[in-house]
């Protein structure tokens, strides 16, 4: 049976009858397709066919035979964007601290303070509430640097948390930086892989998580031998954060004298490295995760996110979001900032002379935000509309009031468009979004949690 339907309605409600069914196939027909696979490019009025959980063709004029049809003429198809970075749990308190001037101020505030009342149910909330706004924002990967894992019952809530959104999660679990814990991290990992993760070919993968040096809660957090080794043994990625200046130099340097570098591993941050840091990133082949936000709202070491250095070395980054107590939470806004102030300095260095400057371009940072973040977080099968990689794509408007006449399909996306105008959103093949609204979500229910999460927070951290 094929069927077209212009408003979608018919359409959702077959796909979601064939739920689940690997013979099932979608065809989105007549859309731009911005691809991000080097060797296919952006094309236009072509068709992209969806079977099962995988990308199967994509092309002009294919069959529809057997299809779900959807109509995505006046549309842009591109890949789902991927977060290499976001401490979830604290969505509750979103913006609670928007003018915060230093890494001191949120540490203390957050970790020092809020963060030692959150309950399983808390952790629950506001990784819940992540993941859906990522989905809203066409974020379909999200690493969830999930460092409040105070009990097995914290880890566990976070991990069902993505579970219930349907979002492609990664859980980065570390230990808090304060407060009383259980002390069974990392060797807790063992259980979360063995309950959660068996599978190498499922929605969620598991990353230990530390940070870069013992400066901001003592060594057992921050990486080296016996973390990696506990890594290694599980066979996962590690994530470091609050990697930046010169004690994080220095401890990189460390770990590449111990063979501790490589693929598998994320920096996060990298701002105010030293040069000797990034040719051992760069030869090494360890991966880094921008926040270009948080870097420049924050003030971390030099305030200015690492792009230049991270080109220079050899490494193309992903982008991430990293704390919404202080932040904005989408990756549109990712984009830009890094866009603009990669621009800014590149024109602002060659002024008064004749050297042309180097500036970074939109195809750059939505390659960022797909195709290299989901290297980043570990994953070869999504972050480009290659056939035989997962269908996580979204569908976006471009004939919207703020989008239309479409004239640069990726300028349109980077610089033009925001939630509103994603109209669909899947993961692995499922419909998350559709006609611009987040499925399976009992808005006023999760509004009543949220609240009542945050307001037992605050009570509870000002006792």
């Amino acid at each position: 049976m094929t069927t077209a339907d212009t408003t979608g309605a018919a359409v959702l409600d077959q796909l979601q009858r064939q739920s689940g069914d690997p013979g099932r196939r979608i065809l989105f027909t007549g859309a731009t397709i911005v691809t991000m696979d080097p060797g296919l490019g952006v094309l236009n009025k072509a068709d992209l066919l969806v079977e099962g959980d995988t990308i199967a063709t994509v092309g002009p004029d294919l069959s529809r035979d057997g299809a779900v049809v959807v109509d995505a003429g006046g549309s842009i198809l591109t890949p789902g964007f991927v977060d290499t970075h976001r401490h979830a749990w604290q969505s509750q308190l979103r913006r609670i601290m928007p003018d915060v001037d230093d890494l001191g101020a949120y540490v203390m505030s957050t970790l020092a303070g809020y963060a030692t009342v959150y309950r399983p149910h808390d952790m629950y909330v506001g990784t819940r509430l992540a993941a859906l706004t990522a989905i809203d924002g066409g974020i379909t990967c999200m690493l969830d640097f999930s460092h409040n894992s105070r009990t097995p019952e914290h880890s566990d809530a976070a991990v069902q948390a993505l579970i219930d959104t349907g979002i492609r999660g990664v859980h980065a679990s570390m230990a808090p930086h304060f407060g009383d814990w259980d002390k069974q991290w990392p060797g807790d990992l063992a259980r979360l892989r063995s309950t959660y993760f068996s599978s190498d070919d499922q929605l969620l993968t598991l990353r230990l998580a530390a940070l870069g040096t013992a400066e901001v809660a003592g060594p057992a957090l921050a990486y080296g031998p016996e973390l990696a080794r506990s890594a290694r043994e599980l066979g996962i990625g590690v994530s470091v954060d609050a990697v930046f200046g010169a004690a994080s130099s220095q401890a990189i340097l460390g770990w590449a004298e111990d063979g501790l570098l490589g693929p598998g591993l994320t920096l996060i941050h990298a701002t105010g490295l030293t040069p000797e840091a990034w040719r051992a990133i760069g030869e090494t082949g360890t991966t880094i995760a921008l926040a270009p936000t948080s870097d420049a709202q924050i003030g971390l070491e030099t305030a200015i996110p690492a792009i230049d250095e991270a080109l220079s070395a050899g490494v193309r980054p992903g982008l991430s979001i990293d704390v919404e107590v202080a932040l904005a939470g989408d990756m549109f806004t990712q984009m830009r900032a890094l866009h603009t102030i990669q621009r800014m300095r590149a024109a602002n260095a060659v002024f008064g002379t004749e050297r042309e400057p180097e500036r970074i371009t939109t195809h750059d940072v939505l390659d960022f935000a797909t195709l290299q973040g989901a290297r980043t977080n570990g994953l070869r099968t999504t972050g480009s509309l290659t056939p035989g990689k997962k269908a996580d794509l979204l569908v976006i408007h471009a004939e919207d009031l703020n989008n239309m006449p479409l004239n640069d399909p990726i300028g349109t996306v980077v610089l033009g468009s925001d939630a509103r105008n994603i109209s669909a959103v899947l993961i692995n093949g499922e419909p998350r979004k559709w006609n611009g609204q987040v499925l399976d979500v009992d808005l006023p229910t999760l509004r009543a949690e949220v609240h009542a999460s945050r307001e037992y927070v605050l009570n509870a951290t000002a006792r």
